[in-house]
């Protein structure tokens, strides 16, 4: 192994091992270690410090990262859980969005403030579920009815972006890549039908007995499907954070409950214990801070922050009216605007293609950055003491009557009432 890279590796482990440090330090902040990850990146990258040489091996490395986080996201949504009215309006908001987004570049690219409204608009559609699910576990949200309409949001706010930029931007032939997009997922569900399919008591055992041994079989398995659906999205000329998706929601329908809880304390180790922070780190160091210093490139900055606000939040407020109250769509909209891996993604698809100028696609990557930082914090603010699991008692009978709510579907809110910190003055909620 060459010394740069050995150092380089050394400093990016360093940095992700810091970041939960600074993260514990200032926990009474909340402020979500990623955070700490891209600001140590930046730090310590060519544009500062210059101590981490971001080269082939590191960046195949944050690659990986950036696969498993994808896989993270598929494997942690529970589809089933979040079917009816929460994914419905989930996709009603997004499509509302994707209609803002190609408005708004395209008057952009009309002013000249950018080159392709197409990529811009992409940028300003995504919600960054994977980054946000640790947020939620850590407070207790994810379980709640509040963190399933925003797990559905959000993973719309992800599949939907990945869908189009792998249609839109990866090939010429647009129809061509289709096709081959309805040949990857025929093939996906073919997988996942088999994969869900009984399995003999031989090899549940099997693979229960060899969990706790040194072959750890059934992690290899599991990075196998990640690394099989990965090659066959990039084999069929679609995007690979399509493939690693995929590979997540297979994974999650052939485990059994059992198996699932046993396996996914490994999962996060291998995911949020080294390759997903080094993918922070990594694109922390890739951030062009001289660039970001132009006068041209800092105007941008508040301008692509406020708009992901706006393209990704607005909509909520409107879609969400009769089955949410005003501060839990207010605190839906703030924090599904949450957008960076993709981001990340298209602008580095814009610059390959001479499509996007710099100060354009650093300023987007900062306006990511900022979101993680601001909108979570902000939206977590807004909403306060979370909604209780499902099961639990603490709410109001019949208050859908008494607010005009009766019809609510039961897939949000299951029960005859509404819960208590959901229940406002109408006049306030605009009813």
């Amino acid at each position: 192994m060459a010394r740069s890279v050995a150092v380089s590796l050394l400093v990016v482990a360093a940095a992700a091992a810091l970041a939960p440090v600074f993260s514990e330090l200032l926990k009474r902040f909340r402020i979500p270690s990623v955070l700490f990850e891209l600001g140590l990146g930046i730090l310590v990258g060519p544009s500062v410090l210059g101590w981490v040489e971001v080269g082939s091996f590191v960046k195949g490395l944050s690659q990986l990262g950036l696969a498993f986080l994808f896989f993270i996201a598929g494997y942690e949504i529970n589809f089933e859980r979040l079917k009816g009215q929460p994914i419905r309006l989930g996709l009603l908001s997004w499509v509302i969005t994707l209609v803002l987004a190609a408005s708004i570049g395209t008057f952009l690219a009309l002013t000249g403030f950018v080159i392709s409204s197409l990529l811009v608009g992409l940028a300003l559609t995504t919600t960054s579920i994977g980054t946000l699910l640790p947020m939620l576990v850590d407070r207790g949200i994810l379980e709640t009815r509040f963190g399933r309409v925003l797990t559905a949001a959000g993973a719309v706010g992800e599949f939907g972006p990945i869908v189009a930029v792998t249609v839109l931007l990866g090939a010429v032939n647009p129809g061509v890549e289709t096709l081959l997009l309805a040949l990857f997922l025929v093939l996906a569900v073919a997988v996942a039908f088999l994969a869900g399919r009984p399995q003999s008591s031989r090899f549940t055992e099997t693979m229960h007995r060899n969990l706790t041994t040194t072959s750890q079989m059934p992690v290899r398995f599991i990075m196998l499907v990640i690394a099989a659906m990965v090659a066959l999205a990039t084999v069929l000329g679609l995007d690979m954070l399509l493939g690693a998706f995929a590979s997540g929601l297979i994974v999650k329908t052939a485990l059994r409950p059992g198996q699932s809880e046993a396996i996914h304390p490994r999962l996060d180790s291998i995911g949020f214990g080294f390759l997903i922070p080094v993918f922070f780190v990594v694109s922390g160091a890739d951030f062009n801070v001289r660039s970001l210093m132009h006068a041209s490139t800092l105007i941008r900055v508040p301008i692509f922050l406020g708009l992901m606000l706006a393209v990704r939040g607005l909509p909520a407020l409107v879609v969400y009216r009769k089955s949410m109250s005003l501060r839990h769509r207010s605190a839906l909209s703030v924090i599904q605007s949450t957008g960076l891996p993709l981001v990340v993604v298209i602008t580095q698809i814009g610059l390959a293609s001479h499509q996007m100028r710099l100060d354009t696609a650093t300023a987007l990557v900062g306006a990511g950055m900022l979101s993680v930082l601001v909108f979570p914090l902000t939206g977590f603010a807004i909403l306060g003491v979370p909604d209780l699991p499902a099961g639990d008692h603490g709410y109001v009978p019949d208050a859908d009557v008494v607010l005009g709510r009766a019809d609510l579907d039961p897939s949000v809110f299951p029960t005859d009432g509404r819960w208590i910190d959901e229940v406002e003055d109408p006049a306030s909620d605009g009813l």
